[in-house]
């Protein structure tokens, strides 16, 4: 199992971050949880680099100066090279998505805040660092948090200093109005079959991209993927017609070995698809149609599908996307705006009523007794 360490200017290991990153994966965590945590504690460790603070001084001052720093910096991994590229944060008129803004996101700076509060904890507990954790922490959720019984409502309560407001917005999904014109901008049957696993599945991508020979049951119109966060595979349905087209592909370029996964590469040396080329598919499908459709939407696409389909109980649904909590499952079964054009359009143009009185009646009488 990789293990990941933090280096200073100098490309030393910085020592007092090791025992932690190896905690968390004797705690069981993903690898990927680990070296995302690497990077945030990275962020901390330059700014007290860059105001020459040792981590062990660190203060509420340095953590306000962290969180002033990423809500204020442009986040590089959203930087435009294209000069034609949309505005960032602007909203495409085709999805109703917004493009992502040019900076950190609210969420990330939490998770940022996240990492460090845990990281001053773990060294608290060993007696080494500040007596008092530099992120402060909101006593109120400490308090509604503390004794509560799981099917309990979750109490409200504020959030600690320094924390960001994430907004809450529903999944975007590509409407069945749509769906049709984006498959048919798919240029092979490998980009189909990708497409439809995923679609009909609801597998996220980098369980998908794992799927082997061995994973796949053609009789029983399965798949075997393994579960983010977990070492065990669990089987997912699949639709016939997914089937049919993987199996199209397979037969043009022949059945890979039975543990390199079935979805390849089609230009240079034979090798497995990854995420990030499997996301240039995506791209490109968006430059064709003047869209911003991303890869996870496929995921919510199959959610929002199986959730709104009155065959399938939310309990069901929530099975199959291997959700942990029902109300993850319930998100999808908000309605939206796109998905209502036809009967909005209805609505708008419908005739206004106009009341009338039927034969026999006096009108007088009608304005006496109901008023004009």
């Amino acid at each position: 199992m990789p293990w990941y360490a933090l280096l200073d200017a100098d490309g030393a290991v910085v020592t007092h971050v090791v025992p932690y990153l190896r905690g968390l994966i004797l705690d069981d965590n993903r690898p990927a949880t680990t070296k995302s945590y690497a990077h945030d504690l990275l962020r901390w460790h330059r700014l007290l680099w860059f105001l020459g603070i040792d981590w062990d001084r660190a203060t509420e001052a340095e953590t306000s100066a962290l969180v002033g720093w990423l809500r204020t910096a442009p986040n590089p991994q959203r930087r435009r090279r294209n000069p034609n590229s949309p505005q960032a944060g602007s909203v495409n008129p085709r999805t109703g998505k917004p493009y992502l803004k040019a900076g950190y996101a609210p969420s990330t700076i939490n998770h940022c805040l996240t990492v460090v509060s845990g990281f001053y904890a773990y060294h608290r507990h060993y007696n080494r660092g500040p007596l008092i954790n530099p992120v402060p922490e909101s006593k109120a959720q400490r308090r509604a948090l503390a004794h509560r019984a799981p099917d309990d409502e979750l109490p409200q309560f504020r959030r600690a200093r320094l924390r960001q407001r994430v907004p809450k917005t529903d999944p975007r999904s590509i409407p069945d109005g749509m769906w049709d014109e984006f498959f048919a901008a798919l240029t092979c049957d490998r980009d189909r079959a990708a497409v439809l696993l995923y679609v009909s599945s609801g597998s996220r991508a980098g369980e998908l991209l794992q799927v082997t020979p061995g994973d796949i049951d053609w009789a029983k119109q399965l798949i075997w993927v393994v579960t983010k966060g977990r070492d065990d595979r669990e089987a997912v349905p699949v639709s016939p017609q997914a089937l049919t087209v993987l199996a199209a592909y397979l037969d043009r370029i022949g059945l890979p070995a039975a543990d390199q996964p079935v979805l390849r590469t089609r230009r240079g040396p034979d090798r497995p698809l990854t995420y990030w080329a499997m996301r240039r598919v995506i791209q490109r499908v968006n430059d064709r149609l003047g869209t911003n459709w991303t890869l996870h939407d496929l995921r919510h696409t199959a959610a929002m599908r199986m959730a709104n389909d009155p065959n399938l109980t939310l309990a069901q649904v929530r099975v199959i996307l291997r959700h942990n909590d029902l109300a993850t499952t319930g998100r999808y079964l908000n309605a939206r705006v796109e998905d209502l054009f036809d009967a909005l359009q209805a609505h708008y143009t419908r005739p206004r009523v106009e009341r009338t009185i039927a034969p026999g009646y006096d009108p007088d009488d009608f304005k006496a007794v109901f008023g004009a």
